[in-house]
Formats: structure tokens, sequence, C-alpha cells
């Protein structure tokens, strides 16, 4: 009896060590890096990168940003395949997307996060699969391991230093109210716009009104500007601040329903081309025009070299999103006026002549050297 009590002894303590063992090697040859799994990922053998994007209201998502993402990898791993959603700005949706491009395979993400705070679990789950995380444009929450974006703190500053110079021009910038609408409190970039734009704005102008406008609606910023136009009055209204082209023209559309004429200076951002063509017939003074290659240029370089296993080297920045601190592309941003529509987004083929300058806007084309 005592000799059958050591040996299932003897043998219960040798399965103890081979599964210890295992679970030792399963550790390392997770950390080995290169995806899930442990396996080695070459650009020679190809694998699978997911980009998920926010959202495609915003026309830069699916005309550019998307493009220019697909191309730039397909040139550094020509045999990678990439598994795309954009989740329509539906957060639930994303972590969806996240798990089904997990599921298919991928091996890498560049993820535009809807809200950054409630991805993180999304962001978490590839960390813990061996998936890497790289964060585009939004800086999601969670274990990422890279960023490309700009910086959004000095967009805010241009945004309202234009604006400042655009209510200044008819006399002093607090000889009415100016109205604030900025971008959806779920986007980490909103209070960065907001933060900038204010640390130009407060104690030179009188604020008539300020909104957090949902999920950057242009139909809600008509009904914003609109309840402020009665609040306020519509003679009492020098300017319009809003955080998008989106956005700008919703408050357009809401001062003119309210038959403010002049219009005001409004303000926007994204260089979109319905902006553009506001800026060319003066109903908008400005956007923000935000160069979107490098941005995705960096951000395929950082997902194909950390699925690789190899350290980006693309800048020196640094960014912290509360989790860990991560390499990072920031690129700068161009205040675009009539001035200089031609010298940005049309000498850099963000938008082609043919494309603003169609019929209804060719007189002023002609006018802002548009050719």
């Amino acid at each position: 009896m005592h000799v059958r009590t050591y040996l299932r002894r003897g043998l219960a303590v040798a399965a103890v060590a081979v599964i210890a063992i295992g679970v030792a090697g399963c550790g390392k040859a997770k950390q080995a890096g290169g995806g899930s799994g442990g396996e080695k990922l070459s650009v020679d053998k190809g694998f699978k990168i997911g980009i998920l994007l926010p959202e495609s209201k915003t026309a830069r998502y699916e005309k550019f940003d998307h493009p220019f993402l697909a191309a730039d990898i397909k040139k550094l791993c020509p045999k990678c395949t990439i598994e795309y959603r954009n989740a329509n700005q539906d957060a639930d949706t994303q972590r969806q997307q996240v798990d089904a491009v997990l599921a298919a395979g991928a091996k890498v993400l560049i993820l535009d996060s809807v809200d950054y705070k409630s991805i993180k679990s999304s962001v978490q789950k590839a960390h813990d699969q061996g998936v890497k995380v790289i964060a585009y444009d939004r800086l999601a929450q969670g274990p990422i391991s890279g960023y490309s974006s700009f910086n959004n703190v000095d967009i805010g500053k241009q945004q309202g230093e234009a604006f400042l110079k655009a209510i200044s021009a008819k006399g002093s910038p607090k000889r009415g109210k100016v109205i604030l609408v900025n971008g959806s409190p779920d986007d980490p970039n909103a209070p960065d716009f907001k933060k900038g734009m204010h640390s130009v704005l407060d104690g030179k102008v009188n604020v008539g009104a300020e909104y957090d406008t949902q999920d950057w609606s242009p139909d809600q910023a008509r009904q914003e500007v609109a309840g402020a136009i009665s609040k306020v009055g519509a003679k009492n209204i020098i300017g319009v601040y809003a955080a998008n082209d989106g956005m700008a023209g919703g408050a357009i559309s809401a001062l003119k329903a309210a038959n403010v004429t002049p219009l005001p200076p409004v303000t926007g951002q994204d260089a979109e081309l319905a902006g553009i063509q506001r800026i060319l017939t003066g109903e908008q003074y400005a956007t923000i025009y935000k160069s979107i290659k490098p941005q995705a240029q960096a951000a395929a370089e950082m997902a194909v070299d950390v699925a690789t296993g190899k350290k980006w080297t693309g800048s020196s920045d640094k960014v912290n999103n509360g989790t860990v601190s991560v390499p990072a592309k920031i690129v700068p941003a161009t205040t675009v006026t009539f001035d200089n529509i031609e010298s940005t987004v049309v000498k850099d083929g963000y938008w082609k002549p043919s494309e603003i300058c169609t019929a209804k806007y060719k007189a002023d084309c002609t006018k802002a050297g548009i050719k």
C-alpha cells in the first residue's frame, strides 16, 4: 500500500511539473512577438492587418484614410491582407468589429476609436491575444503600441486664432456674442481642440452659448445654433466657432434659416469639400487642413513593424494614454482661408480643382487663383 501511495504521489508531482513547464513555455512563446499564438510574422509570408475606422459622415475616412492606409500597407507588405471595418459612429458596433477582425486572424490592428474609453476592453482583448494595436487619429485607452495623429491642442489654438482674427476685422471682439460648438465628448480629440481654442479666446470674447455636440452631428449643431440665436438674438452674434466643417455647415444652415445677414465668421476643421466651397463663397471663414498621407503612412509603418517584432523609428515623439507611453507620429496642421486654398489642399492633391470648381463655384475659384 505504501509503495502504491508513493508511486501515485510521484506521478502527481511529475504531472504538475510537466504542466508548469508547458505553461511557462506558452508564456515565452507569446512574448516571442509577431502576433498571437507565438508564430513569427514576416513581410515575406504576409499576415492580416485590421483597419477599424469610426464613421463615414466625415468625408475623410472613406475618401482618404482607408485608401491611404491600404495603399501604404501594400507597399510595405505586398503579401499582407486587410480586414476593414467602419463602425458608422457606433461604439458597440466597433467593439463587435474588433472581435470579428480578431476572429478572422488579424495580427495587428490600426484603430480609430468611436469612444476612446469604451474601446479599452477591446484593446485589452487584442493585447491578451498577442495582437498589437496602433491608435490612429484618436488616442484609445488600453495597452496600445503606437499612435499616429496631430497635435490637437495646437489645432484648437489655430482655430481660435483664425476665429479671433475674423471677428476682430470689424471691431472689438467683445462688441457682441460668440457661439462655440465643440466636438463630441466621447472623442478624446474634442477636449484638446476645446482646450486649445479656449487658450486663445478666453478673456477676449463674450460667449453667448457653448455646446459639446454628440457624435459631431451637423444636425445637432444646427439645432444648437438655432437655440443660441433665439437666446442671444441674431443681431448680437458676431461669430460661430465650430470644431469641424460638418458642424460649421449645420451652424450656417441655422444662421440662414434665421435670416442672419451678413453671415458672421464661421470656422471649421477637416478641409472637407463642402467646407472649402463655403470658404470660396464667403459663407465660412476658415478650416483646418490635416495632411492625412503622412499620418496614414506612419500608422502603416508602425503596424508592420510591431507585428514583425521591429522597433518603429520614424519619430522620437512619445504620448501617454494613461496606461502606457508609446512612440507617436504627430503631423502638423495648416489653417486654410480663401487666400491659401490653392497652395494647400490643391497643391497637395487633397482636392482637385475639378472637384472644387464646379459650375456654381467657377467664378470664386478664379478669384482665389485655383486653376
